[in-house]
C-alpha cells in the first residue's frame, strides 16, 4: 500500500540521480533499459562499453585481480553518497525511461531476462521490485564476510535513515562477483511498499482495467537478519553453488577464494538466523500487498507468477514466443540463447527469433537450456551468446557445454566468437548482443502484442511441469 510521503534524510536537491545510485551493470538497470528501448523500437546498441578489463584477458591472474578490484572500488558509492540515495528518486528514474503513452498492462517484480522479453511480447513496461547499489569498502577482503557484514551494516544504516520503506539485503559472494567483493559491498535494496512513482505511473499510463503481472523469484538462501531493515547472506543462488559450498571446508569455496586472491582459513561467515529466507531477488511481501491493494481499488487485476528457478520462466517464455510467432505465420524455428547482460529484446523482435535467457554462465543454467532444447521441437538455427563472467569458478560451464547447446540447431549452429574469446575471464558489454543479432535476417512486421490472458494461459501450459506457479 502507498502511504503518505515521509520526510527523508537527504534534503531536497541533494539526493543522487537514479542513474548514479543504481549499480552499473546490475540486472534491474540493464533490463529496464533493454525493455524501454524495445518498446520504443530501438535496440541496445548504446548499452555498455568495453572497459579496461576487457583488454586484460591475456594478462597474469594477479594483474587482472588488482585491476578488477580497483575498477569495482572506483565505480562504488562513497559512504556520503550512500546517505544521499533516495529510493523514490530511483523509482522515478525507472519509470521515466518508458515512452509517455498508455499501456495495456505492466510487468513488475524480480529481475529476469525472460521478464523483459515477456513484457515486450505483451507490449508493456517492466519495472523491478528493487535495485542494486555498491558501496566502497576501502580495506575490504574477499575472504572476510564477517568484516563485510560490519561495514555493510553501517552503510545500510545510512541508507535506511533516509529510506524507511526499503529492506537492504547485503550479498557477499566471491563466487559470482570475484575480487570485487573485497573492494565494494553489494546492497540489494527492495521496496517494502509500492513506490509512489510506480503508483503514479500505473494510474496515469495504464488503460482502464489493464492487468498487472507480478513475477517473484522464489529461490531461498540462508541469511542473517537481526531486524532493523538489513540482512546479510554469504553466497547467492547466481553463483551456481549451494549454501553448503560456502563452508570453509568446502572444496568449491577453496577454489573460489584462491582464484580471487583470498584464503579459506580466514573465512568466517556470520551466524545464520533464517535458513529459508528468499534470496536477494525475492519480492518483499509489502510490495506485493501494495501492488494488489492498488489494483483492487482501481480495477486493475494482479496476476502472480512464482518462479522456482530461472530456467522455468526462460523455457515457458521461449515456448510462448514460438507459439506467438507461429500464429502470425512465421516459422518460430530460429533460437537465440542469451546470457546475463547479453540480451536485446528489440533485435529479437525485429528478427522474429525465439529467445531463451540463461541467468549466467554456470553449468546449472546452461544445463537448463540443454534440457529444454532436448524436450522441444528442433530449431533450424541456434545462436548462442555466452556472457564471460570475468572470473573463474568451479561452477562455470566450459565452452564445450555452450557448443553443445548450439549443437541443437539442425542447420545453423553458432557460438559467438567475440564472447568466446578469452572466456571466462574477459568481459563484454551488452551491446555485443546487439552487434551479433543485427546480422540476423529481418522478419518484420512483428505480430501484434499478445493479450495478457493468452500469455497467462501459455505460461501455465508451458511452465506447469517445471514448477512455474501462475495465479
Amino acid at each position: 500500500m502507498v502511504s503518505e510521503r515521509v520526510e527523508r534524510g537527504p534534503a531536497a536537491g541533494t539526493t543522487l540521480p537514479g542513474d548514479r545510485a543504481v549499480a552499473a551493470g546490475s540486472a534491474a538497470r540493464i533490463l529496464v533499459a533493454a525493455t524501454a528501448r524495445a518498446l520504443r523500437g530501438d535496440d541496445c546498441g548504446d548499452l555498455g562499453h568495453a572497459g579496461s578489463l576487457s583488454r586484460l584477458g591475456g594478462a597474469p591472474e594477479a594483474v587482472r585481480r588488482v585491476a578488477a578490484g580497483r575498477a569495482a572500488g572506483r565505480a562504488a558509492l562513497t559512504a556520503a553518497q550512500v546517505t544521499r540515495v533516495d529510493a523514490e528518486r530511483v523509482a522515478d528514474w525507472f519509470v521515466a525511461q518508458y515512452p509517455g503513452r498508455r499501456w495495456p498492462g505492466a510487468v513488475l517484480g524480480s529481475p529476469h531476462g525472460a521478464a523483459a522479453h515477456l513484457a515486450v511480447v505483451l507490449g508493456v513496461p517492466w519495472l523491478p521490485a528493487g535495485f542494486e547499489l555498491a558501496g566502497q569498502w576501502g580495506r575490504g577482503a574477499v575472504d572476510r564476510p564477517d568484516a563485510a557484514l560490519d561495514h555493510g551494516a553501517a552503510l545500510a544504516g545510512r541508507l535506511l535513515a533516509g529510506n524507511p520503506r526499503v529492506h537492504v539485503r547485503q550479498v557477499h559472494c566471491p563466487a559470482s562477483r570475484g575480487v570485487a567483493v573485497g573492494a565494494a559491498v553489494t546492497l540489494a535494496v527492495r521496496w517494502r511498499t509500492l513506490p509512489e512513482a510506480y503508483a503514479r505511473f500505473l494510474a496515469d499510463r495504464l488503460e482502464p482495467a489493464a492487468p498487472v503481472l507480478l513475477l517473484h523469484d522464489a529461490r531461498t538462501w540462508p541469511v542473517r537478519d537481526d531486524g532493523g531493515g538489513h540482512s546479510f547472506q554469504a553466497g547467492c543462488p547466481a553463483s551456481g553453488l549451494d549454501p553448503v559450498d560456502f563452508h570453509p571446508d568446502a572444496p568449491a569455496l577453496r577454489h573460489v577464494l584462491r582464484a580471487a586472491g583470498g584464503d579459506e582459513t580466514r573465512w568466517r561467515a556470520p551466524e545464520v538466523t533464517a535458513s529459508g529466507a528468499f534470496a536477494e531477488h525475492g519480492v518483499e511481501s509489502g510490495f506485493e500487498h501494495g501492488a494488489r491493494e492498488w489494483g483492487d481499488t482501481r480495477g486493475h487485476p494482479l496476476h502472480r507468477v512464482v518462479v522456482p528457478q530461472p530456467d522455468a520462466l526462460s523455457a515457458a517464455t521461449a515456448d510462448l514466443y514460438r507459439r506467438w510467432l507461429r500464429r502470425a505465420g512465421k516459422t518460430g524455428d530460429r533460437l537465440v540463447v542469451e546470457c546475463g547482460r547479453l540480451l536485446d529484446p528489440g533485435q529479437v523482435l525485429r528478427a522474429g527469433l525465439v529467445p531463451y535467457w540463461c541467468e549466467n554462465a554456470t553449468r546449472r543454467r546452461v544445463q537448463g537450456a540443454e534440457w529444454w532444447l532436448a524436450g522441444s521441437e528442433p530449431f533450424s538455427s541456434v545462436d548462442v551468446l555466452p556472457e564471460p563472467p570475468g572470473l573463474r569458478s568451479p561452477a562455470l560451464a566450459g565452452l564445450s557445454q555452450w557448443l553443445a547447446v548450439a549443437g541443437f540447431g539442425r542447420r545453423r549452429r553458432a557460438l559467438d566468437r567475440g564472447t568466446a574469446r578469452g572466456y571466462p575471464v574477459t568481459s563484454v558489454p551488452t551491446r555485443r548482443a546487439t552487434e551479433v543479432l543485427r546480422n540476423q535476417p529481418c522478419d518484420l512486421p512483428a505480430p501484434p502484442p499478445m493479450p495478457m490472458a493468452e500469455a497467462l494461459a501459455a505460461l501455465r501450459d508451458a511452465g506447469a511441469h517445471q514448477g512455474l506457479l501462475v495465479c
